[in-house]
């Protein structure tokens, strides 16, 4: 025999009973005998409450929503049964109905509703919907038999949330059904006292009949079917990637359902654990959908935690101060006292020292559990040696479940890590010796994230990185095609979800929380409606609540960097090709670094100097790891680099800048980088990454170029004077060459003094054989004294530093993974 139990959702329209018949018929024709339990049509115990309050407050419009009531009924037998053959069931639901009116013009006329006569009134719902589904599987000629269930539940008079009686019930349960056969139709949620008055068992009533009659029975299994697949590890309104869970203990189930999974409810379970019989939970649309079987065992999921749930809305209340310390028989007086005013405990937790007691508990409560705490308190209080109660509101709880948590070290520091990560504060916490929940209290408006957090740390099998991508210039666009190219190997080989979810120019924004399509991603940008605007990007960051975000910087641009903080307070890692950030004042440097620190995000940007070599990652695990910076030389500028590296007897310089600047490596205005203000930048960050708090002005530039040259008006004129002064440095090359040396345009940090000068190196310089546009450092430390530490390559081109910026997204992305490795 198996128990099927059908809830509000499976029957809240006409053409899902058609549907729960089928099922019905499939399950009779592999057992000898069905017990099928319903609930109420969705909607009905609701309106049943409301027309009830209508009537106690004398207002007359209850008339109107009782006939909207029965016409409602009457539209699933219009839709059920043609007109010959529904003449019997239409008599029946008159007959319920004429009785409903009965008995909620009473209390109209009284104006008074009782928890008694409110039991009555919703005992229809059950009554009407069972009703009809009978006589629908009799039109269909199935061997149905309807079973009032207030002839086989015996209870106690708690109306609204009535106590079963146990041998009692068993008793009737058995009588009625010990040679069933058959399709059986039994209301669920009511029952009748000893003395023969209708109540009901309050919320989930309709699982714990079904439950209870699986157990008195010693049922094969109770199915409960709903309208989701099963248990679910998390609620999926609120965790996008939660899923059906295969398997769950008893105690996991209880757990899960106690702190919030809708699905079942936990009064359900007991009586199918007492006699080990297995709790299916189905959708009722998804037959075929293996759901979750709820049983002795802890399940063969192979996951430590099964479920994530919570609590929405609860408050905390807190009683504390010097006289609890020690002191027997404070806790009893403390729950005593909510007791005394039906105060239910959601949850509780104790310091060590004694010194303070928290009680979670449901907001509409407090106001009584505070008074009574208090009175109960009330010498200490005046004696101050209790305070008087604390209350904090506007709180949720979280409950991680899972019985093979147990004895399981790193749990909770998964759990708080991954908490950290989001920047979520604990306010209390609560943990049983059998291990098997995990309880925290937490801010309401962090629920969301938090909950996604946990499951995420505990269930993701692809880590996920976000990232909001500024600038789509030669840089910026090389970068996403890199990203496009290599996604499928980082899904592959490491499981890493590189999601650009926004992109900006200078004219337009787009954000897409499901991902910007990189085949597409010019013309989608070009065809947003939204305009570039940082403010609006950022509030959208936070709006979206993703986690693991990095924002990309590939822009030249000082605005952007006025917002670094901003994102990195709002714990949003940055990768930075923008050397504004960096080269700017030493304090806003530092600024950065510590904010970075704080949030517990990241701040790279090995890019800011050599492009894709690694420079600033190698000085800082130099120094990192003991060493000290005596020297430091380098080439910086691959325009510079391609420059001298090509000025060779015979050439003049003016015709090699011109050559610079039409094959694209130098700025528009070749100035900008003969200056040597760029390469100064890039000194600079270098000089503050081995700890000098240097600024711009420190550094002293000689200029390449004379006056004249500096101070011309145009490019044109620049190059006019450039001309003219070739003679300038042809005779500085001629004299280098002389004495066996070449001409380079070197950064130089020593003593705590950095100058970019214009030098004469010989053949055992390792600067001497540069090539190309290549860039060069060579590092002099402590261990790297008598041979400097040289790192050579290119060091410009938008492919080379898009490459560097992949490079540290993705050692961002590598530090979300280890901390998720478990």
């Amino acid at each position: 025999m198996k128990v099927l139990k059908f809830g509000g959702t499976s029957v809240g329209k006409p053409e899902n009973i058609e549907i729960i018949y089928r099922i019905i018929e499939d399950t009779c024709s592999r057992n000898n005998a069905v017990i099928a339990v319903f609930s109420a049509f969705s909607g009905v115990t609701d309106e049943l409450i409301a027309i009830s309050h209508l009537c106690a407050e004398k207002d007359a419009t209850y008339l109107k929503r009782v006939e909207g009531l029965k016409q409602h009924h009457l539209g699933f037998i219009d839709s059920l049964f043609d007109a010959n053959s529904k003449t019997s069931v239409v008599k029946i639901i008159n007959k319920l109905f004429d009785e409903l009116r009965e008995i909620v013009h009473g209390i109209y006329l009284l104006k008074e509703l009782t928890p008694r006569s409110l039991d009555l009134v919703m005992s229809f719902g059950e009554r009407l919907s069972n009703t009809i589904i009978h006589d629908y599987g009799k039109l269909r000629g199935l061997p149905v038999e309807f079973i009032d269930s207030r002839s086989l539940i015996i209870t106690d008079e708690n109306f609204g949330a009535a106590r079963i009686i146990q041998n009692a019930t068993e008793k009737n349960i058995w009588e009625r059904f010990r040679n069933c056969t058959g399709i059986k139709i039994v209301p669920g949620f009511i029952a009748t006292s000893k003395e023969g008055i209708s109540t009901t068992l309050g919320r989930g009533g309709s699982d714990l009949t079904a439950s209870i009659l699986a157990a008195a029975l010693n049922a094969d299994e109770v199915q409960i079917w709903t309208d989701v697949n099963g248990v679910m590890s998390a609620d999926p309104n609120k965790v996008k990637s939660a899923f059906s869970l295969p398997e769950l203990s008893y105690q996991e189930a209880m757990e899960m359902s106690h702190f919030g999974a809708k699905v079942l409810h936990p009064p359900t379970i007991q009586p199918a654990m007492d006699k080990n019989i297995p709790v299916r939970i189905m959708n009722t649309f998804r037959p075929d959908f293996r759901g979750t079987l709820v049983n002795s065992g802890p399940g063969k999921n192979g996951n430590f935690v099964k479920g994530v749930t919570s609590i929405s809305n609860i408050a905390l209340l807190t009683v504390q101060g010097s006289g609890m310390v020690g002191v027997t028989g404070i806790s009893s007086r403390l729950f005593s006292s909510l007791a005394n005013v039906d105060v239910n405990i959601i949850l509780i937790t104790q310091a060590s020292s004694e010194h303070s007691i928290c009680v979670a508990i449901l907001p509409e409560s407090v106001k009584r559990a505070k008074s009574a705490i208090e009175r109960e308190f009330a010498l200490e209080i005046s004696a101050r040696h209790v305070d008087p109660v604390v209350v904090e509101t506007g709180l949720c709880i979280l409950a991680i479940v899972g019985e093979r948590m147990r004895k399981t070290t790193g749990l909770a520091g998964r759990i708080f890590n991954a908490l950290g990560e989001k920047a979520v504060n604990v306010v209390a916490i609560a943990q049983g010796s059998s291990e098997l929940n995990i309880s925290i209290v937490i801010d309401k408006k962090d629920e969301i994230k938090a909950l996604n957090a946990i499951h995420d740390a505990f269930f993701a099998k692809v880590t996920t990185v976000n990232l909001f991508i500024i600038g789509t210039g030669l840089i910026g666009s090389a970068l996403l095609n890199q990203i496009r190219d290599n996604y499928q190997n980082l899904l592959t080989d490491h499981a890493l979800e590189l999601k650009v979810i926004g992109l900006a120019n200078s004219r337009k924004m787009l954000i897409d929380e499901g991902g910007i399509d990189l085949d597409v991603w010019k013309k989608t940008l070009e065809a947003s409606p939204q305009k570039s605007d940082l403010a609006r990007l950022l509030k959208e960051l936070r709006n979206l609540n993703l986690g693991n975000n990095v924002l990309v910087d590939c822009t030249a641009s000082a605005d952007v960097v006025q917002y670094y903080e901003k994102f990195l307070t709002a714990r949003t890692s940055i990768v930075a090709a923008n050397k504004l950030g960096n080269s700017g004042p030493y304090s806003r440097y530092i600024r950065f670094k510590n904010l970075a620190k704080l949030s517990n995000v990241h701040f790279l940007y090995e890019t800011n100097a050599g492009a894709a070599l690694p420079i600033i990652s190698t000085l800082r695990d130099m120094i990192n790891s003991g060493d000290r910076i005596i020297k430091i030389e380098a080439i910086l500028s691959g325009t510079v680099s391609y420059i001298f590296n090509n000025f060779k007897p015979g050439t003049l310089f003016s015709d090699i800048v011109k050559e610079a600047k039409t094959r694209g490596f130098t700025e528009p205005d070749p100035r900008d980088d003969l200056k040597g203000r760029d390469f100064a930048r890039k000194l600079l960050i270098l000089t503050r990454e081995i700890g000098n708090p240097m600024e711009l002005e420190d550094i002293q530039i000689d200029p390449i170029l004379p006056e004249n040259c500096q101070t011309a008006e145009s490019v044109d004129s620049f190059f006019k004077e450039l001309k003219k002064s070739d003679y300038i440095l042809t005779e500085r090359l001629e004299r280098a060459l002389k004495n066996g040396k070449l001409l380079r345009y070197i950064a130089t940090y020593e003593h705590n003094r950095a100058a970019i000068r214009l030098m004469e190196i010989g053949p055992d310089h390792p600067f001497y054989a540069l090539r190309g546009s290549d860039n060069i450092i060579a590092i002099t430390s402590n261990r790297y004294n008598e041979n400097p530490l040289v790192i050579k390559g290119a060091g410009a081109g938008a492919e080379v530093t898009a490459a560097g910026v992949f490079a540290d997204i993705f050692k961002i992305a590598n530090s979300v993974i280890k901390k998720r490795s478990f």
